[in-house]
């Protein structure tokens, strides 16, 4: 499988790059990252049309696209783990997840993802969901791999 983050917005040194890079590299799956920056000049709905059109341009065919949207739908991490498999399957192994930027994802965006991914209810700083996400792709392979790591 290869997964692949794509994100409106350049990681910075600290601790919440060092955690995603932690999980990153305890996954045997690649995990790329992607960064877009839009144009600040603009705001509300066409700023977010601006970055979803740039987090789009690098999307290739045939990959499976994940939006991670406070609107989307909630899992534990076992359903998680399941919907990683099915998505797995279903995309030849391709799939990317996208993080918007600070007003959230643009029309084009959502309408093209084949799945949207809560968090939670929770509003979590776009750097840290990096950190959530790669501990929960971690937390997935090891629920598939029936390693010890994940307990219920």
């Amino acid at each position: 499988m290869k997964l692949t983050l794509i994100a409106v917005g350049r990681a910075k040194d600290g601790p919440e790059r060092a955690l995603f890079t932690h999980y990153a590299k305890r996954l045997r799956w690649p995990l790329e990252v992607k960064e877009v920056d839009g144009k600040r000049k603009r705001a509300g709905k066409a700023l977010k049309n601006q970055e979803a059109g740039l987090l789009l341009d690098t999307v290739p065919g045939g990959a499976l696209l994940i939006a991670l949207d406070q609107a989307g739908c909630p899992c534990d991490s076992v359903a998680f783990a399941r919907r990683l498999a099915d998505w797995r399957d279903r995309s030849g192994g391709r799939v990317m997840f996208a993080i918007g930027g600070a007003d959230g994802h643009g029309t084009a965006l959502l309408n093209r993802a084949d799945a949207t991914l809560s968090l939670g209810p929770m509003t979590w700083p776009h750097m840290l969901v990096r950190a959530l996400l790669a501990e929960q792709l971690f937390r997935a392979q090891c629920i598939l791999h029936a390693h010890p790591y994940h307990r219920e």
